[in-house]
């Protein structure tokens, strides 16, 4: 029972932060509005360790490497411990197949992110179009990026823009391509559900 309560909270807390850095990469990468009291927010509590990591590895191209390794490694050191509590031991000493696991799992909560913040866009232009709450302008400068592409492809039908349905067939197909090598890089099935 212990380790199952353990690995719930290992799930949520990791799963919390690396949405935030997540989110703070995604930020950079749409280049939203930095003083956004929600930007603010994430810049606040993700600053400390990106702060180190950067040392390492720095920004190139407007692309924030900092962000996404440190996702990758806070994966990585959760899988560690998960097996660690499970005694799944054996698999911890392959770095590799923690790394490529690190980042299938990335790949996929970027992929649910984008999911869940385009059906937020979709919803509020019904509910409250035109809202400049300081979420709903966040989220719509997320998704930007994602959406314009397939809006400069699938023309507006007479004010009804089918970009968000064609966006949620590319990221099912995206998700299903990462369940599948998840599956093919042998990822265990207690780590594939976190």
């Amino acid at each position: 029972m212990l380790p199952k309560i353990l690995l719930t909270i290992l799930s949520i807390a990791s799963s919390f932060y690396m949405t935030l850095v997540l989110l703070r990469f995604l930020l950079q990468l749409a280049r939203a509005d930095f003083y956004n009291p929600i930007s603010q927010f994430v810049v606040k509590v993700t600053n400390p360790p990106l702060r180190v990591v950067r040392k390492v590895i720095p920004g190139w191209g407007g692309i924030d490497g900092a962000a996404i390794v440190l996702v990758i490694l806070i994966q990585a050191i959760t899988f560690a411990l998960v097996l660690l509590l499970y005694d799944a031991g054996a698999a911890l000493f392959n770095p590799a197949w923690l790394l490529s696991w690190s980042v299938l799992n990335v790949a996929g909560l970027v992929a649910s992110l984008y999911f869940w913040a385009v059906i937020a866009v979709v919803v509020i232009s019904w509910i409250a179009p035109g809202s400049s709450h300081p979420a709903i302008q966040l989220v719509a400068q997320i998704t930007e990026p994602v959406m314009r592409p397939v809006r400069k492809v699938v023309p507006s039908l007479g004010g009804l823009d089918l970009s968000p349905i064609i966006v949620f067939l590319i990221l099912q197909v995206v998700t299903v391509m990462i369940n599948h090598m998840k599956v093919a890089t042998g990822m265990p099935a207690l780590l594939a559900g976190m």
